[in-house]
């Protein structure tokens, strides 16, 4: 039942970062929830490393799907715990850039303990 449960979760956080991705393509401003203050999203520089994120934010979510759909469950959990230093990273980021504390401890710091806890339930699966 757990690891059913953490498979779903699993899929949503694809699914998510797929989306994030997706949406920083089609819409740049939104880099600004983000949380970096002052995050220069007319400048056409800004923009292309905001691209170059959102690649690498799609294919993390297709490499989930891949796993969903082709691993075992222990694998997924491997893969869910490594990924979870990216909210980790993205929320130490946003620290160091002064940004809001609701962004660092709301959005990536929920983000990674969600992650941790997914991995934990697949390993143990």
């Amino acid at each position: 039942m757990l690891t059913n449960v953490a498979t779903v979760l699993a899929g949503l956080i694809g699914a998510g970062i797929i989306l994030i991705g997706v949406r920083a393509f089609r819409t740049p401003r939104a880099a600004v929830d983000f949380g970096i203050p002052d995050t220069p999203t007319e400048d056409r520089t800004f923009q292309a490393w905001l691209t170059v994120k959102a690649v690498r934010d799609i294919a993390s979510g297709l490499f989930v799907f891949i796993l969903l759909a082709g691993a075992t469950p222990h694998l997924l959990g491997w893969f869910m715990l490594a990924a979870t230093g990216i909210p980790v990273g993205d929320a130490l980021i946003v620290l160091r850039s002064n940004g809001p504390k609701a962004a660092v401890y709301g959005i990536h710091g929920a983000t990674a303990v969600v992650m941790l806890a997914v991995s934990v339930l697949l390993l143990l699966a």
